[in-house]
């Protein structure tokens, strides 16, 4: 799990094209995620790394939700730190869960598109 890409589970040249069929709708959504997690959206493939973020915070949402789920300690601290990431600077849980919903929103929509492609 650690140093892991959530791409890496994902055919690159599908998962290229369904990040860029996501982008045409989400790309507003895209922005918030960085900013609201501190990544700069001026580094190269900036998409790429919150698409990650949102994977793997999907990945956590399963296991924080999925009682027969065993997660190890490395996944655990891993979701912690991604919940960290989202909520420091926030000042409610509003902003935080705001911020989670669309991570997990545009993680089930990458996936739902990835899906249909051939």
């Amino acid at each position: 799990m650690q140093g892991s890409n959530a791409l890496d589970n994902y055919d690159s040249q599908k998962a290229e094209k369904s990040l860029k069929m996501l982008l045409n709708d989400k790309s507003n959504e895209f922005r918030e995620i960085a900013h609201g997690i501190g990544y700069p959206t001026s580094n190269k493939d900036w998409e790429k790394i919150i698409l990650n973020f949102c994977l793997d915070f999907s990945d956590c949402f399963k296991a924080w939700s999925d009682k027969d789920l065993d997660s190890d300690h490395m996944q655990v601290h891993k979701c912690n730190t991604m919940m960290r990431q989202i909520g420091l600077g926030k000042t409610n849980m509003t902003e935080v869960t705001h911020l989670e919903n669309i991570a997990y929103r545009i993680a089930e929509d990458f996936k739902a598109i990835y899906k249909r492609i051939d």
